[in-house]
């Protein structure tokens, strides 16, 4: 017995411990005693980097915010903190995961909580940085915050907003993705769970390497001699003079071989394709998903890259979709990544005409055009016929709706019953025809950086000695801060444009507001009790796939009186007649964008004093409301 009660002490000091130090565990991005960058998880490959820091990122908190540079998450959390103790009343800042690593994802829930619970009002949700290095992404979240909670109480649409709906902001979903991101010359796709991307059983083992130490990991391209010249597939582009820019050609008619900066580690031939990570948090969603290659088991199925081992396999995903789960009250998403740049929304594995309700394509149509009229985007529409077709393709390779598995959008409508999108921000600095040729391409992008970023978007060629190709160069576009996302210069533009596209999303969502609750009274000591209601919104308050897939209730409207009162039966002190249902509630469908409904019910009272009521018009994403009322003289 003595034995056994140590035997628990000790496994209750030890758990209290081990508690204790995740809580003061120190992140690598936050650790000053060490010069390398440690992600966790066992590979075939090194876990450690040296630790660089981007003159396009700001890893302090400065007194103001600002958008002239990128915010690490330590400081978009700063942020975040600050805001939360300003203004307890309308916001809440909380947990609501653990990433694969570890680290705690964050969230916020904005609304006038004076005016109600954040489940009883409409909603939106948006969300940044699924993807680890598409951080333009979580700076849109960034200045949507702060735009929203420095205008409350002083724009009247805004202040409307936050007091009768509610905004769910999670900036960063992948906060080791992008840490290792920022702070490292490291690029992945997502999580940083180890992934055998290149199918030789061994996991992460072929990273990239910052060979010049410049902390970024750019281009090599070799000049082909002898057999090389059979895999050449680069010829300087014609149209620049000083040699900067490389053009793709088929195989065996090129000049040229390029590769991502490093070595090969693995020996097989290919450079840097196992490097840390590799699963794509936006192919793991349970909608339409599809198993990696090398699983299917008959060779002629579909498969998708990324999609993870199952369905929410990672917990950066799961945490996504287990709080809409419970938070049916959300009608918009945009959960955003980078570049093409495009409002891209569902389908992703058909036709937009095959696939979706007429009335709900309609409005996502609309939501395509309001988003282009704010960020200007050269695309929108879906994933499976514009994103797939949206350029001309080579020679003799016409371009063809292609599908897209285990995709956000998908899940967001055919599941969630949601006007969802996953918009892809920033196009390369490919702004405008500058070289008259009809086209805007990458060449019209490397001119605007000359232009206008100060040629800082391209490194020039720069020869190397590599340990197995010999001589090199090393340059090409920057990956960070120019390929992939805003440079600092205009990031603030592509953040605002399309925050405010989804601000607009918001002030659209259903609104379901009482007209009038009336009493009359009828012979006989009974009453009439009608009441009617609009729903104000532009939206409805479920589109025809969430009325099929039964995410939302339709709305209900319940006259409630003390219990006490009509218990009893036949001797009950209040019977309410109509309706007859059981439950004395009326059910009323789902109300429309601008649509009025009524309801009505029947009360008889066998007793001489009033009787107290409230009514209450509940609807799952137009929101809830009560209003008491007297019954009786």
């Amino acid at each position: 017995m003595k034995s056994t009660s140590i035997t628990l002490f000790l496994l209750v000091f030890f758990s209290f411990l081990t508690r204790g130090q995740r809580s003061l565990e120190v992140w690598p991005e936050s650790d000053t005693t060490t010069t390398f960058y440690t992600v966790k998880g066992e590979r075939s490959g090194i876990s450690y980097f040296k630790k660089h820091q981007f003159e396009e990122v700001e890893y302090v908190p400065k007194g103001t915010l600002t958008f002239d540079k990128f915010h690490t998450p330590d400081v978009i959390y700063h942020w975040y903190k600050k805001w939360a103790d300003q203004y307890p009343d309308l916001i809440d800042f909380y947990e609501v995961a653990r990433s694969f690593e570890g680290r705690p994802i964050y969230q916020m829930t904005l609304t006038n909580k004076k005016t109600g619970k954040d489940t009883d009002k409409p909603a939106a949700y948006f969300e940044g940085v699924r993807h680890s290095g598409e951080i333009t992404s979580s700076e849109s979240v960034l200045w949507l915050t702060k735009h929203l909670i420095e205008n409350y109480g002083k724009d009247p649409q805004i202040t409307a907003l936050i007091d009768t709906k509610t905004i769910y902001l999670r900036p960063i979903n992948n906060p080791d993705g992008v840490n290792l991101y920022m702070h490292t010359a490291q690029r992945n796709r997502s999580t940083t769970r180890p992934d055998d991307n290149d199918g030789d059983g061994l996991y992460d083992e072929d990273p990239e390497e910052d060979l010049d130490g410049d902390g970024v990991i750019y281009q090599m391209r070799k000049k082909a001699v002898g057999d090389e010249l059979k895999r050449a597939n680069y010829v300087i582009d014609e149209r620049d003079a000083s040699g900067q820019l490389m053009k793709r050609v088929p195989e065996g008619e090129g000049e040229w071989l390029v590769y991502p900066e490093g070595v090969d580690n693995d020996k097989d031939g290919r450079y840097n394709e196992d490097g840390i990570g590799g699963l794509d948090l936006h192919r793991n969603y349970p909608e339409n998903w599809r198993p990696e290659p090398g699983v299917e088991a008959t060779g002629r199925g579909y498969t998708q890259r990324g999609a993870g081992p199952f369905p929410l396999s990672e917990t950066e995903t799961r945490s996504v979709v287990l709080w809409l789960l419970s938070h049916p009250n959300i009608s918009v998403v945009n959960s955003m990544d980078t570049s093409v740049p495009m409002h891209l929304r569902p389908p992703s594995t058909s036709k937009s005409a095959e696939s979706m309700f007429p009335e709900d394509l309609a409005i996502y149509k609309h939501m395509d055009s309001l988003g282009l009229s704010f960020t200007g985007y050269p695309w929108a529409g879906d994933v499976y016929e514009t994103y797939a077709t949206r350029n001309s393709g080579g020679p003799g390779d016409p371009p063809k709706p292609s599908p897209l598995f285990g995709h956000g959008p998908d899940f967001g409508y055919f599941y969630y019953g949601a006007i969802w999108y996953g918009d892809e921000l920033w196009n390369g600095g490919r702004h405008e025809d500058l070289d008259g040729d009809g086209e805007i391409d990458v060449y019209d992008g490397y001119l605007w950086d000359q232009k206008n970023n100060g040629g800082r978007g391209y490194k020039p060629w720069t020869k190397f000695i590599h340990p197995d190709l010999g001589e090199v160069e090393i340059g090409g576009a920057h990956p960070k801060f120019f390929s992939q996302n805003a440079p600092p210069s205009v990031l603030e533009k592509w953040a605002k444009n399309q925050a405010l596209f989804n601000l607009a999303m918001s002030f659209e969502l259903p609104q379901l507001q009482f007209d009038d609750v009336a009493v009359k009274a009828l012979s006989n000591n009974e009453y009439e009790v009608t009441v009617s209601w609009t729903n104000t919104g532009k939206l409805p308050v479920a589109l025809e796939q969430a009325k099929l897939v039964k995410i939302v209730q339709e709305d209900q409207v319940l006259l409630d009186i003390d219990r006490k009162l009509l218990s009893g039966g036949e001797n009950a002190a209040v019977v309410i007649t109509s309706p007859e249902t059981r439950d004395k509630t009326f059910y009323a469908g789902y109300t429309k964008a601008g649509e009025s409904k009524t309801a009505s019910f029947k009360v008889q009272l066998k007793q001489q004093q009033p009787v107290k009521a409230k009514i209450k018009l509940s609807s799952t994403r137009g929101g809830y409301l009560e209003r008491e009322i007297t019954i009786g003289n």
